[in-house]
């Protein structure tokens, strides 16, 4: 066969090209919002998750996946002597549901020796679940029941989030590849912390007669100064390796047809 054929063979093929894939993310979640406002992996706890992988070509593929973790801030831990003052502190599940399209820089395909490596940029949209909580020595509570900035109406635990990231992937055998990733989540919340406004006129008990809305350690010139900044809204953050594992083809049949295209197209060149 001519140099010719092999090439327009191996295009043949590229344009088929179908990959699936199931892969899990196993790694860390983190947020900065109010209590933890700029430090990056701080207070990361273990994250995980599936996802489904559709490559329709060797540099882009659409990802689903269910991701679980957990973020967490305390004030007490701050190097800011007026978020040490405010003593707030609050922990949350967190469930995502996301669809995202990813770009390979160079072309990548599991099991393929030479497009073995690359680095990569993925962008869409996700659904998310939160609800924070505090633990004062009785148990947790859930402080979105509290209302604890006095809102006429509580947040949605559930909302819309932009995840966007890099990463890298690489074949590790014929039908299994890794990665490393890392991914911020925009949101649209400045409620992950339970923490955005100001201090409210009538502050709010739990039924141990503890304050939820102002817990500063000297509260008398707290009221009606900010607790939080609205402006800035939360960010939440997932990372981690993941492991992929090459599903069966079913479209091997549609392969053979662009094999035997690309064989008749050169019968009738040659």
């Amino acid at each position: 066969m001519s140099l010719a054929s092999l090439f327009y063979q191996a295009q043949s093929n590229k344009i088929n090209f179908v990959q699936r894939e199931i892969g899990f993310l196993g790694g860390g979640s983190y947020y900065i919002g109010d209590i933890n406002t700029k430090g990056h992996f701080l207070n990361s706890h273990p994250a995980g998750g599936i996802y489904f992988r559709y490559c329709n070509t060797y540099r882009t593929a659409f990802r689903f996946s269910l991701n679980y973790g957990e973020i967490s801030a305390n004030d007490a831990n701050s190097d800011d002597a007026n978020q040490i003052e405010r003593n707030l502190n609050f922990s949350s599940n967190l469930y995502e549901f996301s669809s995202i399209a990813e770009f390979n820089f160079v072309e990548y395909r599991i099991g393929h020796e030479r497009h073995k490596f690359t680095m990569f940029l993925f962008a869409g949209l996700s659904a998310f679940y939160f609800n924070p909580t505090i633990d004062l020595g009785f148990g947790k509570e859930y402080l979105r029941n509290y209302k604890t900035e006095g809102q006429v109406s509580t947040y949605p635990k559930i909302q819309i989030g932009l995840p966007f990231g890099v990463g890298i992937k690489m074949n590790i055998g014929k039908k299994i590849g890794m990665g490393l990733e890392w991914g911020p989540r925009k949101t649209f919340t400045d409620y992950l912390d339970d923490v955005s406004g100001i201090y409210p006129e009538t502050p709010v008990f739990n039924s141990k007669g503890l304050n939820l809305t102002d817990r500063t350690i000297d509260s008398s010139s707290s009221l009606g100064s900010m607790r939080g900044n609205p402006s800035n809204k939360d960010w939440y953050f997932y990372y981690g390796v993941t492991l992929n594992f090459k599903l069966p083809d079913p479209s091997k049949k549609c392969h053979g047809r662009g094999k035997k295209e690309t064989i008749k197209r050169f019968k009738i060149i040659f």
